[in-house]
Parts: structure tokens; C-alpha cells; sequence
């Protein structure tokens, strides 16, 4: 964990805090907002520290974009969530950016075990998580045997992931504050 330059912490938390707003209002995060995060990310990386920040930008951003991406092609991400990740590893860069994303999961994990228990469902919550891994150990994509399994179904448990990923951004660069070698 590296603690991220003071203008790239400003650009994640606005870019994180703006998709979460959007995600809980409207279930979607603008191309528009995305877009401009990305370039921005870049511009900043390349102003900042020249050509090696371009790189560090460009592998956030394919690390970012390459994980989300699976996870999208398996209905388990919304395509916003993957652009805004790809803009948050374009800023974070790749080592922060994995931070970033265990932290999400985290609170991915606990909030969806809430959700879970608040809607009545923990049994049939971990019933779709053996069918998931069953299914991934045959090769094939969880919303094929239950579309439970498939973020755009009506009958999905969704969480605004996006609101997620704020959190796990903004607890990041709290913690790089606190711990990260200066």
C-alpha cells in the first residue's frame, strides 16, 4: 500500500462518491461520469510522474478492467461497475487498486451477508454460492443453472455496488493515511 498523491485521493473520492450517488438513485453509473474519471486519472498520472505514470495508469487500468470484466461477462457485475473500476485502477494504479478491490469485497461479502439475513434468504444466499462454485468447477457461468445468479434478473438480491466500492476506496485511502510509508 502506497499512500496516493493528494490530487489523485481528491479525483477517487470524488469519482467514488459521485457513481455512488448515481447508483443509489438510479441504478446506474454514467458513461459520462466514467469516462471523465478515466481520462482524468490518466492526465494526472501523466502530469504527476510523466511517462512511468502513464504505465502505472494504463495497469490499473487492464488489471481493473480485466478482473471486473470476467466478472461481468458471469452477470455478476453491471458494465458501469466495470468501467468505474477501470477508472479507479487508472488513478490508483495496479498494487492499490488490488487494495481497493479486496477491501470492496470485503464489505461486498458482509453487506450481502446483511442483505441476506434482513430479506429472510441466508439459507437460499448459501445455496447459490455452492451452485456458483459448482458450476464454475464445470466451466460453466452460475446464472445458467439459476438466474438468482444473474445481476440483471428481477429475482437477484442486488446491492448498488458502487455505493461498495466508495467505501472500500474511501477506507483505503483512510488506511494509506494512517499506515502507508511516506
Amino acid at each position: 500500500m502506497t499512500l496516493p498523491p493528494l490530487a489523485v485521493c481528491c479525483l477517487l473520492t470524488l469519482l467514488v462518491l459521485t457513481a455512488a450517488v448515481f447508483d443509489l438513485r438510479s441504478h446506474r453509473i454514467p458513461n459520462w461520469l466514467t469516462l471523465t474519471g478515466l481520462l482524468l486519472a490518466l492526465a494526472l498520472n501523466v502530469f504527476l510522474f510523466e511517462l512511468a505514470g502513464l504505465w502505472y495508469s494504463l495497469k490499473g487500468l487492464g488489471l481493473a478492467f480485466g478482473i471486473y470484466f470476467v466478472l461481468y461477462l458471469l452477470r455478476g457485475m453491471g458494465a458501469g461497475d466495470v468501467k468505474l473500476m477501470a477508472a479507479i485502477g487508472a488513478a490508483a494504479g495496479p498494487w492499490n487498486w488490488i487494495g481497493i478491490l479486496l477491501l470492496t469485497a470485503i464489505l461486498g461479502g458482509v453487506a450481502a451477508l446483511v442483505l441476506a439475513f434482513a430479506k429472510h434468504r441466508i439459507r437460499k444466499t448459501f445455496w447459490n454460492m455452492a451452485l456458483m462454485l459448482q458450476s464454475l468447477r464445470y466451466g460453466r457461468a452460475p446464472y445458467r443453472d439459476n438466474p438468482e445468479l444473474d445481476v440483471g434478473s428481477d429475482q437477484a438480491l442486488r446491492l448498488p455496488h458502487a455505493v461498495l466500492i466508495a467505501v472500500g476506496t474511501l477506507v483505503f485511502i483512510g488506511s494509506a493515511l494512517i499506515w502507508a510509508p511516506r
